[in-house]
């Protein structure tokens, strides 16, 4: 089974999913905004997808800014901490399969792991 953490008003979270749908793949739809993963699991998400956490920050949003999250001394569990508390933060969609996760951006990425 597929695991998406899933932006139902993402556009690439969307396509990425009737991807997946259409490949007739039987997928667990996490919504991380109402259910976001927990320090732990993001730090398991972090060693599937060979990133780290200041990778996985979407910088663009007005929390990365108001949090001062672009101060290059904060650590992996600083960034973790801020991504569990504001999950908007998290880059989306995020894919696991076969013990692995890659980010659907673009939708195709994702194949790689399936």
């Amino acid at each position: 089974m597929l695991r998406i953490y899933h932006n139902n008003r993402c556009s690439k979270s969307r396509a990425t999913l009737a991807l997946l749908e259409g490949r007739g793949d039987d997928v667990e739809i996490i919504n991380y905004l109402d259910t976001p993963p927990s320090a732990a699991e993001l730090a398991v998400l972090l060693k599937q997808l060979g990133m780290t956490a200041r990778a996985l920050l979407r910088t663009g949003e007005e929390e990365y800014r108001t949090l001062g999250l672009a101060d290059e001394s904060l650590g992996e569990s600083d960034l973790i901490a801020a991504m569990v508390a504001h999950p908007k933060l998290i880059e989306r969609p995020i894919v696991v399969a076969n013990g692995k996760a890659a980010i659907g951006r673009p939708p195709e990425a994702v194949l790689a792991i399936l």
